[in-house]
């Protein structure tokens, strides 16, 4: 997949990396609460390239988006979010 900017890319690779879910409802991103796979996301922004960006700003742009996200939808009722 082609992303503009380092913020999308490190979606896709947390996507990718199954550390955030999509709310099937309304599209929020979701923190899974699965150390594994966010260091999975690490290791692949530590190995792999976007644009003109360092090592150290792929890391960083990953730990911003995971801090970022909670683990619930915002607009879901909490029973929706238990299904």
């Amino acid at each position: 997949m082609t992303y503009r900017t380092l913020h999308g890319w490190a979606i896709g690779t947390l996507l990718e990396a199954g550390a955030i879910t999509e709310c099937e409802h309304h599209g929020y991103m979701k923190d899974r609460s699965d150390p594994h796979s966010w260091e999975r996301a690490k290791a692949i922004a530590a190995k792999e390239r976007f644009n003109r960006t360092t090592r150290d700003d792929r890391l960083k742009a990953i730990d911003d988006v995971m801090r970022s996200i909670g683990d619930t939808c915002p607009e879901c009722e909490p029973e929706r979010e238990e299904k």
